[in-house]
């Protein structure tokens, strides 16, 4: 005999489904905080620590401040619109030729990013295994493909287990040797008080910054939240996501700042003016003459699965750029494929990798502005968000933080342009 309408909605009878756990819902902010730990990231702070000891201490916990702001809006803007930010400026620019433009330099954006990561996992190959550059690339480019292919395939919770295995395994690689020789907390201290020492030191808090907060993390977070939280499971209210989200921007920014700490202060304790450590390679063998055959092996798994899983993340925000922006959808795959190309050309030429990716660094401090002022502007507006817009206070310390970090860039390309460093 069927049952009545009132013995359906009878929890007694027919409970409802729960709403799925906090574990469950974390996930996108430790994939897109992936972005924090790339090679690029590595070789900014370790040249900061090897040059300056403690100095820019406070550079990398500003950065890491500034990133929870900035990746919890775009987690924010994906699930309250349903839309990455891309999408939404797809929306917004009428005309096809500024939509163009705006591809044009985010893709740029998307490729620099690409490069520093493809050649971070060629390094640490060649510096695992004595493999030549162009076949780590290869190899490094593969891998990441089979990543993207899980993506593709089991959805984005497989990704997720995916790259949070990596994730461990980048924190454990940079962090063991800080354990092994620990930082003078005295010059740790000292290190959080605001200040530089000459042209050259200013130039490598804006590395810092701009190897932190990069555009494509921006692009990404919005995209992963969207993908993630497309269906609404029962009981589970934006409100509710909203907040589980605060906490996974804020765990995946406690390790991705400490991490980036860690490389830091491991160079300022046991590398401080030890030549030839502006370099990935420098830096490893300078840790193997430091600190032995193991923390150096280790620096470079780390760095080994920080290349494989920031390319990742990479491909997939160059996916979706193209997709918000032109409307256009390229699989996944044969996307990853294409944007192999110029670092797998930059390796078989022979140029320099430290060269390259410092270049890289300067690419992606052109694209900051596009990505960053948006979204400020769009969380801020009650006709996007309607009663998630954010609150005076948010918007300030985001108008603030975009003043930051435009205008360090800016001095990083001055800087790097006329050679005051």
């Amino acid at each position: 005999m069927p049952k009545s309408p009132a013995a359906l909605a009878d929890p007694q009878t027919h409970p409802l489904p729960r709403p799925p756990r906090l574990l469950w819902l974390l996930g996108p902010a430790l994939v897109a905080g992936v972005a924090y730990l790339d090679p690029g990231n590595v070789a900014s702070n370790m040249t900061a620590g090897a040059q300056y000891g403690y100095l820019l201490v406070w550079v990398v916990v500003a950065g890491n401040t500034m990133a929870w702001l900035i990746q919890y809006l775009s987690a924010k803007l994906g699930i309250v619109t349903g839309k990455s930010l891309p999408q939404i400026l797809g929306e917004r620019l009428r005309s096809r030729r500024v939509r163009l433009a705006y591809w044009v330099q985010a893709e740029l954006v998307a490729m620099a990013t690409d490069l520093a990561e493809v050649i971070g996992g060629a390094v640490a190959l060649n510096l695992l295994f004595d493999l030549p550059l162009l076949v780590g690339g290869l190899i490094t480019g593969s891998v990441s493909m089979v990543m993207l292919a899980v993506q593709s395939r089991r959805g984005p919770r497989a990704f997720e287990f995916v790259i949070m295995s990596l994730l461990v395994i980048i924190a454990v690689g940079f962090s063991v040797g800080v354990f092994l020789a620990p930082p003078d907390a005295s010059g740790v201290a000292s290190g959080l008080i605001p200040r530089f020492e000459d042209a050259n030191s200013v130039l490598l808090a804006a590395s810092i910054l701009g190897a932190t907060i990069m555009p494509h993390a921006i692009y990404a977070h919005s995209a992963l939240s969207r993908d993630r939280f497309a269906v609404r499971a029962a009981g589970l209210t934006t409100q509710r996501l909203l907040t589980v989200t605060r906490w996974d921007v804020s765990i995946a920014m406690v390790i991705a700042g400490s991490v980036n700490l860690a490389i830091l202060l491991l160079a300022a304790a046991n590398l401080a003016g030890v030549p030839g450590t502006d370099s990935l390679e420098g830096a490893h063998q300078a840790l193997e003459t430091s600190l032995g055959v193991v923390v150096a092996t280790l620096f470079a798994v780390g760095l080994l699965a920080s290349g494989l899983a920031s390319t990742s993340v990479g491909a997939y925000a160059g996916a979706e750029i193209m997709q918000g922006l032109l409307h256009i959808r390229i699989p996944l795959l044969t996307r990853r494929v294409i944007s192999l190309i110029p670092a797998l050309a930059i390796l078989g030429l022979g140029f320099d990798p430290t060269t390259s990716l410092v270049l890289s660094q300067v690419v992606l401090s052109f694209g900051i502005p596009f990505a960053l002022i948006p979204l400020v502007v769009l969380t801020a507006r009650s006709s996007v968000l309607g009663s998630f817009a954010n609150r005076w206070q948010t918007t300030a310390a985001g108008v603030i933080a975009s003043i930051l970090l435009v205008t360090l860039n800016g001095v990083l390309l001055v800087l790097v342009f006329t050679g005051a460093a």
